[in-house]
């Protein structure tokens, strides 16, 4: 009799376990469709009104275009801020899914990671103090005191001025906004930035007195979100995502709210 409970009681543990270890693997089943389903995107919220923070909470054109995109693919999205020569070094290490922060395709990028389809179309532009008559252009940039943001395409412009011209002093800003609160104090004589970013500024920070200045050059400069090299089942999911929120005229709310207030 006593063999007869052992022989059940050890059928009713191995029953147990099977339920546990099916249990467990449904839930790790589950656990990991929902990993699946989340993407973390890298960006620098110093870069207005593309990217900023206000009262804690990460805003911008490609803060809600990023989170559109995810919505109509069915991907959680979750946002970090961080250093902008930081981004693509942390999609490199898989320490992010993706980067947007008014990131352009530039040949040096497209050699360590993969970018969506053109996003948004930028350039660069010019911008001195409004007392300031010896700059006129990018013709009037030798020799003179130039600043930029950390990593960006102004960054690198203002170092083939300085190429030809070596008398040219650059100063680099992790914050665009430093650099242009630089140029305020007559700590430098240009800035050389995004045109909407510059936009953006002088539009919205009281007595900027800042100008731009010249035409907007580097015209085929465009914003692109940036994957690991290599990467192709995200790279197709974005731009799918991309490709809808065009369709669908969401990215022409996104634009309507930022750029055409």
């Amino acid at each position: 009799m006593k063999s007869k409970w052992r022989l059940l009681l050890s059928s009713l543990l191995i029953l147990g376990l099977m339920f546990t270890v099916i249990g467990c693997g449904g839930e790790a089943a589950d656990n990991s469709e929902e990993k699946a389903k989340k993407i973390i995107v890298g960006t620098n919220a110093t870069f207005p009104p593309f990217e900023s923070q206000e009262k804690g909470e990460l805003v911008g054109f490609d803060i809600d275009l990023i989170k559109a995109i995810g919505e109509v693919q069915g991907y959680e999205v979750e946002v970090k801020h961080m250093a902008f020569e930081a981004l693509v070094p942390a999609v490199q290490q898989g320490k992010i899914d993706a980067a947007i922060s008014g990131m352009s395709i530039t040949p040096d990028r497209l050699e360590v990671v993969d970018f969506t389809e053109p996003y948004f179309d930028a350039g660069l532009i010019v911008a001195v103090r409004n007392d300031n008559t010896d700059i006129n252009g990018t013709e009037d940039l030798k020799g003179k005191r130039l600043a930029a943001q950390t990593g960006t395409i102004g960054a690198a412009y203002c170092d083939k001025v300085k190429e030809k011209d070596p008398s040219t002093e650059v100063k680099l800003f992790k914050d665009v906004g430093e650099a242009f609160m630089e140029l305020k104090k007559g700590g430098v004589d240009a800035v050389i930035n995004d045109h909407p970013v510059t936009l953006n500024y002088i539009l919205t920070t009281e007595d900027a007195n800042i100008k731009m200045v010249g035409e907007v050059f580097s015209a085929d400069d465009k914003y692109g979100i940036a994957v690991k090299k290599g990467n192709t089942e995200l790279l197709n999911m974005l731009n799918e995502g991309l490709a809808k929120v065009k369709e669908n005229g969401t990215y022409d709310k996104i634009y309507k709210k930022y750029f055409e207030k």
